[in-house]
C-alpha cells in the first residue's frame, strides 16, 4: 500500500482545495490529510483564519477523500507523522516549492500545481478587504497600532485623528495613511470601522457617535469609566448590529487564554487566591498623572489585573482599596477582593515600581506567570513535590495589539456581537470596579 500524506490550513474550504486532495489522492492508496491546529497558526502567525479546526477538519472529511485526518500541532511535526505512518509521498502545493525538499531524506516530496485564481486568502479578502479602519489618537498606542495591524489580513488603516492638527499631520506622514484631520466627524464619514486611542474621558462621547453613525468600534480599555454608560454603548450597537469591543490585548493573546483554561480546570486544584501586580514608572508630565484627564493608576491599569479575576473568580462580594497620592491621582494602589470562598490582591502602580508576575493559589498547587504576565508567555504549575512541576511557554508576538485586532475583524466578518475571550459581562463588572473606586476616591478628596 503507497501512503500519501499532505498539511494545510483549509480555512473556507474551496476548489482549490478539493482539486489538490484529490490529485494527492491519485498518487496511491491512502491519503492521510494534517489540518494545522488553531495554536500552531497562531505560532505561524496566522491570525485570519475564519474557521475552526473542527469546522475544517468537518469539510475536509465531507470531501470523501482522506482516509485519515490528524491534527498539525507544532514545527517539526511532518517528520514525526512521516516515519509514525510509514509515508511513501509528501505531497504539498507548488507555492511551497523547495521549502520541503529537506523531508526527501524520509519519502518522496511532490509539489503539485495550485488552481489558480483562488485561494482562501483571496476569499478572505473578498469579505474583509473593503473594511477601511480609521484611528482616533496619535499618541503612544495609536502608533503600536498601526505596525501590528499589517499582521492581520484586510486591516486597512486609512486615515487619523487628532485635536492636534500638527500631530495628526506627522502620524500621517510616519505611517503614510491617506489622510490626517482634527475633525473627528470627517474620520468616522470617511472609515468603516473606528479604533478609539484617546484619553479615557473621550471614549464614551466619541464612541457614541460612530456607533450612531453606523461605524464598528474598538476601543481601548476601559470603553467608560461608568458602568451605565458602557451598557448604554452596548444597547446601541446592538441597536444598530455593530461590534463594539474592549481593547484589553491580554484577554486575547494565547498564553493567557491557556493559562485560564489550565486554571479553570483546576490543575492546581480549588484556587483560593489570586496575587497580580502591574506598575510602571511614568513620566510625571503624562496624562496619566492629571486628574482632570482621569489618570491614575487603576483608571490607566487595573484593567488588566481585574481581568484575572473576572475570569476566574468572577464578581466579588466584597471591594477595598489601599493608595498613595500625588495631586489628587493614585500613583500606587492595592485592590483587596474578597469572595465566598476566595480572595485576591491586585497591585497597580504609576509612580511605584515592583515585579510584575502572578500567582494563582490552589489547593494543590500554585500557577507562577513570569513578569510581564500581562503579556503571557512563560507560566509553571508548581506542587509541592518539585519533580511534579510543569513549565509552559506560548509565543507572544509583538506588541500583542494583532492578536485583538485579528479578534475584532472575526467578530465583523462572522457577525457575531461580542467575544468568549472578553464578554460584555466582563467589560462592565471590570468597569464597576475602576469606577467604584472612583467614587470612593471623589468621596475622600471633598472629606
Amino acid at each position: 500500500m503507497k501512503t500519501i500524506i499532505t498539511y494545510g490550513t483549509f480555512d473556507l474550504f474551496h476548489q482549490g482545495h478539493y482539486n489538490i486532495l484529490k490529485r494527492a489522492k491519485e498518487q496511491g492508496d491512502y491519503l492521510i490529510v494534517g489540518v494545522t491546529g488553531e495554536q500552531y497558526d497562531i505560532e505561524r502567525g496566522k491570525l485570519n483564519v475564519s474557521q475552526t479546526i473542527a469546522e475544517r477538519i468537518e469539510n475536509i472529511r465531507r470531501t470523501g477523500l482522506a482516509d485519515k485526518i490528524i491534527t498539525e500541532e507544532y514545527e517539526g511535526q511532518k517528520i514525526s507523522d512521516i516515519k509514525k505512518y510509514h509515508v511513501d509521498v509528501f505531497v504539498i502545493g507548488s507555492d511551497w516549492r523547495g521549502k520541503f525538499d529537506f523531508l526527501k531524506e524520509h519519502c518522496e516530496v511532490l509539489y503539485l500545481e495550485r488552481t489558480k485564481d483562488i485561494s482562501s486568502t483571496m476569499l478572505r479578502n473578498k469579505e474583509i478587504s473593503n473594511i477601511q479602519f480609521g484611528i482616533a489618537g496619535s499618541g503612544r498606542i495609536a502608533e503600536r497600532f498601526v505596525p501590528e495591524s499589517k499582521y492581520v489580513s484586510g486591516c486597512n488603516i486609512r486615515g487619523v485623528y487628532s485635536r492636534n492638527i500638527k500631530n495628526a499631520s506627522k502620524f500621517c506622514n510616519k505611517f503614510e495613511l491617506e489622510f490626517c484631520t482634527d475633525d473627528y466627524e470627517e474620520l468616522v464619514d470617511k472609515c468603516d470601522v473606528i479604533y478609539i486611542a484617546t484619553p479615557h474621558k473621550l471614549h464614551y462621547q466619541m464612541t457614541k457617535s460612530a456607533l450612531k453613525k453606523g461605524k464598528h468600534v474598538l476601543c481601548e480599555k476601559p470603553i467608560t469609566l461608568n458602568s451605565n454608560q458602557l451598557i448604554e454603548l452596548y444597547e446601541i450597537a446592538d441597536k444598530k448590529k455593530l461590534v463594539l469591543m474592549e481593547g484589553i490585548k491580554t484577554a486575547y493573546s494565547p498564553g493567557f487564554n491557556r493559562l485560564i483554561d489550565l486554571a479553570k480546570f483546576e490543575v492546581i486544584g480549588k484556587i483560593c487566591h489570586i496575587d497580580a501586580t502591574f506598575t510602571k514608572l511614568e513620566n510625571k508630565s503624562n496624562r496619566e498623572f492629571d486628574f482632570e484627564q482621569a489618570g491614575g493608576s487603576v483608571n490607566e491599569l487595573a484593567s488588566y489585573p481585574l481581568l484575572v479575576v473576572e475570569k476566574l473568580l468572577g464578581k466579588p462580594k466584597a471591594i477595598s482599596y489601599n493608595s498613595i497620592y500625588e495631586n489628587n491621582v493614585d500613583i500606587f494602589t492595592k485592590i483587596n477582593l474578597e469572595y465566598e470562598d476566595a480572595f485576591a490582591t491586585l497591585k497597580v502602580g504609576l509612580g511605584v515600581k515592583s515585579e510584575g508576575d502572578l500567582v494563582i493559589s490552589g489547593t494543590k498547587g500554585y500557577i507562577y506567570v513570569f513578569a510581564p504576565w500581562w503579556k503571557t508567555q512563560e507560566f509553571e504549575v508548581r506542587r509541592e513535590n518539585r519533580n511534579l512541576n510543569k513549565k509552559y511557554f506560548i509565543q507572544f508576538d509583538g506588541d500583542g495589539l494583532r492578536y485583538e485586532i485579528s479578534e475584532f475583524m472575526k467578530l465583523i466578518n462572522c457577525k457575531k456581537k461580542e467575544s468568549w475571550m472578553l464578554s460584555r459581562s466582563n467589560s462592565i463588572n471590570i468597569v464597576k470596579v475602576i469606577e467604584d473606586f472612583s467614587r470612593l476616591n471623589i468621596q475622600n478628596m471633598h472629606n
